[in-house]
Formats: C-alpha cells, structure tokens, sequence
C-alpha cells in the first residue's frame, strides 16, 4: 500500500490551507485505514499539543464556583409567564379580599399555578435557544426536573403569601399542586409538556374550580380527606417517570 508523503502531512498538520480540496479528502480517507500514516501525522502535530490545552484552558469554567454551576435555573422564556402567574395569584387574593367566596379563589387557583411556567419552559414558539437547549448532553429528565423545580421554587413561595390574608392553607393545596405539576411531566411523555399542561389545566377549571365557584362551596377534591389520594398521584407520575426517564430525551429533540 502506498502512503502519504511525509511533506503533504506537514503541510495537513500545519493547516496549510493551500492544499487542494480533493487532495485534502483523499488524505482524510487515507488515514482512516492506515496506521503507520497516522503516527507520521500525530509526529508532526506534537506541536499543536501546547496551543490546544492553552484554548481549552481559557473555554473550561475553572472559576466559576461549583455551587454556581448546580443552581437551578429558570428558562428565559419562562420568566414572563411565571410573573404572569404570580400576578393572578395577587390579583386572586385581592378578589377574595373584597368580595369573598366559599371557596377561596387562591386556593382553587393553587394546583394549577405552575402548569403555566413549566409549559413556557419547554414551549418551542416562546423558546428562541430551544434547538440549541434539546441539543445538549443533559437534554433529559435531568434537566426536565431542573426547569420545573426552578418554577416550583418560585411560584409555590408566592402562593403561600397570597394565601395567608385569605386562610388559604397550604396543607390543602400543595400536594395537588405537585401532583399537577408531576403529571404534566408524567402526561408529557406522549403528547409534550406544553399540551399536557393545557390540557390538565382546563380540565381543573371546567371540572373543579368552576362548579366550584358556581355552586359557591369546597370541591371534594380539595378537602382534607382527598390528601391521600393526591399522594398517590404523585407516586404514580414519579413511577412513570423514572421508568421512562430516557424517553424525555428523545421527546425534546
């Protein structure tokens, strides 16, 4: 078998950008199968060693705190619908405030609140680094889990003080909270994210919330009696997802 001259593989490791374009090629298809040709290549690229471990030691994160790198981190796209949600949250316990209901509006707006943030989140048309975000290594569950505790951390906060001028307790909408929340991720593997909390979502309102400010009394669904029944939701959907954990991947791409 013939081989490359020594000179043409200098002038390759040089970046010399003066060798033609198909001699370039051949000698790329050479090396895939020749080894001896190989090592007269990685010879003359000895010297480029120097220069590649200066470029990657200014690109690697060495100053940035590790406590930085694991924060947890809302999507952009996201900022303005949680703000939006945590304005109705207001706007809710104002409402009851004035003219007050049975059935505090708070506490049926509670398990549904971060349904908004987590679908902004992962939304493609409100996401302009989306492509760039699900063409990531860590464009998973991982991450999944990451956005939405981030929309968690926030909104949850922001119910609870709405909630305190109304006697809206927590202990009646928290687990549903996190057992929508957890479903939508859950219901997500099959038909997005986006769509499973749109979906979700309005079935609370059109089942729950409106009969419920209709008929001007507690749903059934958020007494203390149901809390078990949300806990076994939210053990489900966890189920599910730990099961399924690698299809996320393939879902976001």
């Amino acid at each position: 078998m013939s081989h490359v001259s020594e000179d043409l593989v200098r002038r390759y490791a040089n970046g010399d950008t003066d060798i033609p374009a198909d001699q370039a090629w051949a000698l790329e298809a050479h090396m895939e199968t020749c080894a001896p040709c190989r090592q007269v290549l990685a010879s003359h690229a000895k010297h480029v060693t120097p220069l590649l471990d200066t470029i990657w030691a200014g690109l690697t994160p060495a100053e940035v705190p590790a406590k930085r790198r694991r924060s947890f981190r809302v999507a952009p796209a996201g900022l303005p619908w949680i703000g939006m949600t945590i304005l109705v949250a207001a706007v809710a316990m104002l409402l009851d405030l004035v003219a007050p209901l049975s059935t505090s509006l708070v506490l049926l707006f509670a398990p549904i609140a971060p349904l908004v943030g987590v679908a902004a989140s992962w939304n493609k048309s409100v996401d302009s680094m989306h492509e760039l975000v699900a063409g990531t290594p860590r464009a998973g569950i991982e991450l999944i889990l990451r956005r939405t505790s981030s929309v968690l951390l926030l909104v949850i906060p922001a119910l609870f003080l709405a909630g305190l001028p109304v006697n809206a307790s927590p202990a009646l909408w928290l687990l549903p909270c996190l057992a929508f929340t957890t479903g939508a991720l859950a219901f997500g593997l099959m038909i997005g994210v986006t769509r499973a909390a749109i979906v979700l979502g309005a079935l609370w309102v059109l089942v729950v919330a409106g009969p419920s400010v209709v008929e001007d009394q507690l749903p059934v669904v958020l007494q203390p009696a149901s809390l078990p029944f949300w806990a076994l939701s939210i053990a489900g959907c966890v189920a599910v997802l730990s099961l399924r954990s690698d299809a996320y991947a393939r879902l976001l791409r």
